[in-house]
């Protein structure tokens, strides 16, 4: 393949129902990093997401190497759902989630003020069936939606609600990187997050965000938050009764409702996910893929698998909400 930035470019392969495709063929991945990278990132924000096959890509040493060259800067993650292992500074595992389960659909941290604007994923380990990090278009959903939820969505935006506690999910300190409780207040008051200590230890959160957003390279709305995701009718029923049964119903550990306080449905949650599913596109990993995704532009999802599935990820190139002109007003209640 050549080695030019435009030959790059003309070498994504579009196909139906599945991301962009860039075949590389090196024995050198950093070295085919650095050479392709402007390429490779004009690709993505014309795609949305890449999937570039045949590095090769088998250690996290070489992996960390690689993202590390195609990011602009890679992010240290805060507020964190669910715990992740650290393989190196700010190179980390996949989120610990039961590989059973679906992951639905969702953009990195879109509850907090700076999130990534890109995510990388790269497969070591591929599992025997299932496990693709599937992307939807998130300019594509939003026209798709009817446009009495858009707009309501738009105008109030949504509200995440969190229960930190040390049995399920991830625990504050996993969250907020630190045991100490000046240090997440300080935190949270800084971040237009609501917050209160509960008699067990643990803490309880709550924090409203634009639910619709402008993409800060290319301008265009994008549907842009994890309301669908951290809600709890997308909970497994059983997981589901299970917790609010042991918590009760405002004790899960994390629950989202419209901006303005009332809750949200479970048609509404499906609807939703409907719309994202009709908008997926997936391709099962092979051990060495590299997975580049826009992270405002489309939601990203981990479907169940079977087998080991060992894919490093990393958060990079930090957006500020307040650049992407958030149509809700930004506060804790």
């Amino acid at each position: 393949m050549s080695t030019s930035a435009s030959a790059s470019l003309l070498d994504v392969e579009t196909r139906p129902g599945k991301p962009a495709l860039l075949t590389a063929e090196s024995l050198d991945p950093p070295g085919w990093a650095t050479t392709h990278r402007a390429a490779l990132r004009s690709a993505v924000v014309e795609h949305g997401a890449v999937l570039v096959r045949g590095l090769g890509l088998a250690d996290p040493d070489t992996t960390g190497a690689v993202l590390r060259l195609l990011a602009d800067g890679l992010m240290t993650e805060q507020e964190a759902f669910a715990p992740r292992r650290t393989y190196a500074d700010r190179i980390y595992s996949a989120t610990a989630w039961p590989a059973n389960q679906q992951m639905c659909m969702h953009h990195e941290l879109s509850y907090r003020l700076e999130f990534p604007g890109l995510m990388l994923f790269a497969c070591l380990t591929a599992p025997s069936r299932g496990g693709a990090t599937a992307v939807a278009d998130a300019e594509a959903v939003l026209r798709a939606l009817p446009a009495e939820v858009a707009a309501r969505f738009e105008r109030e935006g949504w509200l995440l609600t969190r229960n930190y506690n040390d049995e399920i999910g991830a625990s504050y300190a996993d969250a907020f990187g630190t045991e100490d409780r000046a240090a997440v207040e300080a935190y949270c008051r800084a971040n237009a997050i609501e917050f209160a200590w509960q008699p067990d230890g643990g803490l309880r959160t709550r924090q409203r965000r634009s639910a619709v957003v402008r993409h800060p390279l290319t301008g265009r709305r994008c549907w842009f938050n994890q309301i669908a995701f951290l809600n709890e009718w997308t909970l497994d029923p059983e997981i589901r009764d299970y917790l609010v049964d042991f918590y009760g119903p405002d004790g899960l550990p994390f629950n989202t409702r419209f901006g303005g306080g009332d809750p949200i449905g479970p048609e509404i949650v499906q609807l939703l996910n409907d719309v994202y599913e009709r908008h997926t596109v997936r391709e099962p990993w092979q051990p060495g893929d590299l997975l580049l995704v826009d992270n405002v532009r489309c939601a990203h999802a981990r479907e169940p698998y079977e087998g080991d599935r060992d894919v490093l990820v990393a958060l990079a190139d930090t957006v500020s909400l307040t650049d992407c002109e958030p149509t809700a007003e930004v506060t804790s209640r």
